[in-house]
């Protein structure tokens, strides 16, 4: 018998389902999306972001179309704020290619359980791939799968000064 899903995780899972293409077919990239309980109630986040960044008429825009799309559908029981915004600085990194881009910067993970007996990393990005990604954590390399990844983050202040990572 199978595990059941976490109940948050599918309900992200079926938003970047629906939003996706309706946010790819904006001009833009869906970069996160987060789904969670905060002191005003339960909040829908979505990070969209392009090559030159995004505006406030972008995310407008996007909360506007995704808003109705959202209210047809009906994926979430409850009620539920939704913002969207740009990642900014210290970006969320979910897919392989986005952390691949940030080869040499320092950015912060953390996993879904624990690797060895930590959950919390950071460090420099050395390597990423589909399957996972190496990073240096005060001199000590760790390999950390990507399905393992539960959240993200380039340290952009940190990173100020190190190598620049490719862009290809």
């Amino acid at each position: 018998m199978e595990p059941k899903e976490d109940p948050t995780r599918a309900v992200v899972r079926k938003i970047w389902e629906l939003t996706t293409p309706v946010i790819t077919a904006e001009g833009l990239d869906l970069l996160e999306v987060e789904y969670r309980r905060e002191s005003h109630g339960w909040v829908l986040r979505l990070f969209v972001d392009r090559d030159g960044g995004v505006s406030v008429e972008d995310c407008a825009a996007v909360s506007r179309i995704v808003g109705d799309l959202l209210d047809v559908a009906d994926p979430i029981a409850g009620p539920y704020h939704l913002e969207v915004s740009s990642p900014g600085l210290d970006r969320p990194l979910r897919r392989w290619e986005h952390f691949h881009q940030q080869i040499g910067k320092v950015i912060a993970v953390r996993t879904r359980t624990a690797l060895g007996a930590r959950k919390n990393f950071k460090g420099i990005l050395v390597a990423a791939s589909p399957e996972a990604i190496r990073m240096d954590c005060d001199g000590r390399m760790f390999d950390i799968p990507l399905e393992a990844v539960e959240r993200a983050r380039l340290r952009y202040f940190e990173s100020v000064g190190a190598a620049p990572g490719p862009r290809d």
